[in-house]
């Protein structure tokens, strides 16, 4: 009997401890507190707020004439914490970069950049 009570206390114990909307998370974040022109704190989003947040998704293709951003010119800390690459083309739009594959021209990636 007393075992018993051990082991259902300890499943309670191990399903309290989970969360209760488990959703797998994105890349992305939203700004919650500027200092200085600089995201000081953030939250996460789950891979759905992404893609409804987004403009484009990932697969769109924007086409070889698009007039696409430099590499220089994407903010710093989104370069280094997403590790973006030169070879990779990129278009910078409504708070939001977009990685595209520069031999199909598709969005591989969408990176919230607020």
């Amino acid at each position: 009997m007393k075992t018993a009570l051990l082991v259902l206390a300890g499943t309670a114990v191990a399903l309290a401890a989970m969360p209760a909307d488990a959703q797998r998370h994105s890349n992305g974040a939203t700004c919650v507190q500027m200092r200085q022109g600089r995201c000081v704190a953030s939250n996460r989003m789950s891979r759905a707020d992404a893609r409804r947040s987004s403009a484009y998704r990932v697969g769109y293709a924007f086409g070889p004439g698009y007039r696409y951003n430099a590499f220089a010119a994407l903010p710093r800390p989104v370069v280094t914490q997403y590790r973006l690459r030169p070879n990779f083309r990129y278009v910078q739009r409504g708070g939001y970069v977009y990685e595209v594959n520069p031999r199909t021209y598709r969005v591989v990636r969408v990176i919230a950049a607020s």
